[in-house]
C-alpha cells in the first residue's frame, strides 16, 4: 500500500494542474473504462454503463455549452487470459462533433494478492463541423465553410491493478498523435494523453464504508485533478464530493437499485467562471457470467 501511495504522489509531482480538458467526466470512479483499457474483464461479469453529459448549462443556444455522451461494455474471456471492451464517446462542442470508438483487449494476470490486466485499444476518432459559424470577416480560410468531417486510426494501452480493496491505473490514449483530415484540406491534430486513477474501499462498519479516490490527466499544457470521496450505506446507496483543481465542487449521489442496475448523477458547481455548473446522468447493469469455478478472492467489490 505505501509503495502503491508513492507513486501516487511522484506522478502527481510531475504535473502542472490548470484547465479542464473534453471528453470530461465527472463519475469517473464508475467509468474506468473510457481511459484505460487494461480495466476490461476486471469485475468477472458483463459490465455495461450510459453516461449522458451537459456541461456549462445555460451558456449557448442549445442549453448547454458541451454536451457528451458515453456507452462502454466489457466482459471477462477466460480462454482468452483477459477480458475484452468496447468504449463509445461521442461530443459535441458548439458547432464541432467528435465521435471516438475504440475495442480493448486487456491480459489478466495474478499478481500478489491481487490481479494486473495490461490493455491495449485500437479504433477510430472521427472530427468535424456542421458549418454553423458566423465570421466577423468573409472567407476566412481558418473557419470552415460548409460540413466537413474526417478520422484516423486511435491508438491507447494501460495498466490496471486491484486488489479487494484498492485500484490503481496508469494509461495513455491516443498513443500515435493522429492527425485527422477535415474533408476541405484542414487538420485537427490529436495529443498523447495520460491518465492516473487510484482509489480505496474502507469499511467503517457494518454498513458503512467509504470510497476515496483520485482521477488526473494531463496532456501538453493541460491538466486536471478530481479528488473524490463517496460514502456508501449498506453497499446500496451512496453520496459524496469531489473537488476539481481550479475550478469547483462535484455532487455526487446514486444507488444499487438491485444487485445489477446502478444509477448515479453528478452536479458540478463551478466556482471560477461564470460559464454555468454541468450536470451528469449514469446508468449501469451488469450481465452474471455463469461458470463452474470459484470467483478469484480479489474481484473488485461493486464500488471499485
Amino acid at each position: 500500500m505505501k509503495r502503491i501511495l508513492i507513486l501516487v504522489l511522484a506522478f502527481l509531482s510531475v504535473v502542472i494542474v490548470s484547465a479542464q480538458q473534453a471528453p470530461q467526466f465527472s463519475q469517473n470512479m464508475f467509468n474506468k473504462l473510457a481511459n484505460n483499457p487494461g480495466f476490461a474483464g476486471s469485475r468477472g461479469v458483463i459490465a455495461t454503463s450510459v453516461l449522458h453529459r451537459s456541461q456549462y448549462m445555460g451558456f449557448g443556444e442549445g442549453g448547454s455549452a458541451i454536451s457528451t455522451q458515453n456507452f462502454s461494455v466489457d466482459a471477462e474471456i477466460p480462454f482468452l487470459n483477459g477480458g475484452v471492451g468496447l468504449n463509445i464517446v461521442k461530443d459535441q462542442i458548439s458547432q464541432f462533433s467528435n465521435l471516438g470508438l475504440q475495442a480493448s483487449y486487456a491480459y489478466r494476470t495474478e499478481l500478489g494478492i491481487g490481479q494486473l490486466g495490461l490493455g491495449i485499444s485500437a479504433g477510430m476518432y472521427q472530427s468535424g463541423t456542421d458549418g454553423g459559424f458566423r465570421p466577423a470577416t468573409a472567407d476566412d480560410p481558418a473557419i470552415p465553410a460548409g460540413v466537413v468531417s474526417g478520422s484516423a486510426l486511435d491508438l491507447g494501452a494501460g495498466a490496471y491493478f486491484n486488489t479487494q480493496d484498492v485500484y490503481i491505473g496508469i494509461s495513455s490514449a491516443h498513443l500515435s498523435q493522429p492527425v485527422v483530415e477535415w474533408s476541405d484540406g484542414q487538420q485537427y491534430a490529436l495529443k498523447r494523453h495520460y491518465f492516473l486513477i487510484a482509489g480505496y474501499y474502507y469499511e467503517i462498519n457494518p454498513v458503512l464504508s467509504l470510497n476515496p479516490s483520485i482521477y488526473l490527466k494531463n496532456a501538453p499544457g493541460v491538466s486536471q485533478l478530481d479528488v473524490n470521496a463517496n460514502l456508501i450505506y449498506n453497499n446500496k446507496m451512496w453520496g459524496g464530493v469531489s473537488y476539481r483543481l481550479d475550478e469547483g465542487l462535484i455532487l455526487l449521489a446514486g444507488m444499487n437499485i438491485n444487485d445489477d442496475l446502478r444509477f448515479g448523477i453528478g452536479y458540478d458547481v463551478t466556482m471560477v467562471n461564470s460559464l454555468g455548473d454541468s450536470f451528469e446522468v449514469m446508468l449501469g447493469y451488469n450481465f452474471k457470467i455463469k461458470r463452474n469455478n470459484t470467483i478469484s478472492k480479489y474481484k473488485n467489490p461493486r464500488f471499485l
